[in-house]
Parts: C-alpha cells; sequence; structure tokens
C-alpha cells in the first residue's frame, strides 16, 4: 500500500485542480473542464477516469436542500453508551444504518462514545426520534442534543494542496 504521501506524489497540479473542480461540482462536462484547465476533452476523461481507480474519487453525489424537503430541523445528538464492547458498537451502528432521519454518525474520544446528525420534519419528530429509538436502546446510557439554528457553513470540499 502506498503512504499518503507517496499517493500525493502521484498527484500532479493539474490532477489537484481537477479534483477541486470536480469535487465542487462533479457533473461538470470533460469540455466544460478541459477549457478551465487547458487540456483536451480526452486527457480530461483519462485522468477522471484514473483518479476513480485509484479511489481518489469516491463517488459523485446529489445534495438536496433539507428545507425544501419539509426538513426544517437539523440537531447533532451525541451518544454515551453504558458498556464498550464489539457487541455496543454493532448494535449502534446497526442503529445509526436503520433511522433514516440519522444522516451521519462518527465515534469519538472524550466524554460522548458517538455523535450522530440528525434531520427531522419538526421538533416532535426529533423528540420522537430521542424519546422512542435512542434512549429505549439497551446500550445508550446517555443522550445529549444540540439543535442547529443557524448553518453557517456546510462544505463537502476538501482541502486540496496548494490552495485549490
Amino acid at each position: 500500500k502506498l503512504t499518503h504521501l507517496s499517493r500525493m506524489s502521484q498527484l500532479d497540479s493539474k490532477d489537484i485542480q481537477l479534483l477541486a473542480l470536480l469535487q465542487k461540482d462533479g457533473q461538470r462536462s470533460s469540455l466544460e473542464l478541459s477549457e478551465r484547465l487547458g487540456m483536451s476533452a480526452s486527457q480530461i476523461g483519462r485522468r477522471r477516469q484514473r483518479l476513480e481507480i485509484e479511489g481518489f474519487i469516491e463517488s459523485y453525489l446529489c445534495r438536496l436542500n433539507p428545507e425544501k424537503l419539509g426538513l426544517n430541523v437539523q440537531a447533532f445528538i451525541q451518544l454515551q453508551t453504558d458498556t464498550q464492547t464489539a457487541d455496543t458498537h454493532q448494535s449502534v451502528q446497526q442503529l445509526a444504518s436503520s433511522q433514516s432521519e440519522i444522516v451521519a454518525a462518527w465515534t469519538l474520544t472524550g466524554e460522548a462514545d458517538y455523535i450522530i446528525r440528525v434531520f427531522c420534519n419538526d421538533l416532535h419528530a426529533l423528540n420522537n426520534l430521542i424519546q422512542n429509538v435512542l434512549l429505549p436502546h439497551p446500550f445508550i446510557g446517555r443522550v445529549q442534543s444540540q439543535i442547529v439554528m443557524n448553518q453557517m457553513k456546510d462544505e463537502t470540499a476538501l482541502p486540496l494542496p496548494n490552495g485549490y
């Protein structure tokens, strides 16, 4: 396996510029990308395919507007488990996968064991998720929620070398 530095050394400045453009809009055509990068569309296509094969590009996403879908409450919920075993982790992972309101989940260091990001229609739906799904879960001992009041930034683009 290649180390992080040897993988990065495989990328030239055109690769990095291409990645920067694609992560902001993965639907850009090879023609548009070729005009922006001063390369032929076929060169762009080959580079894009290589970056996909090598795993630099994992997927292409479509971002939806939560408010247009009636998802008016966003919250981060910290979960603290009673025990920290493989069964506990598997159970919490299954819980996160089974609830459509949970859009992201992470394991953490520190006081909380997990943090989840949820979108709900309203406060009633958020309360229902907490009271009827999370708190009764056999491995969850403590639940602490933070409701998002105003989202200042939600960037999916990763920082790339050379400021791209």
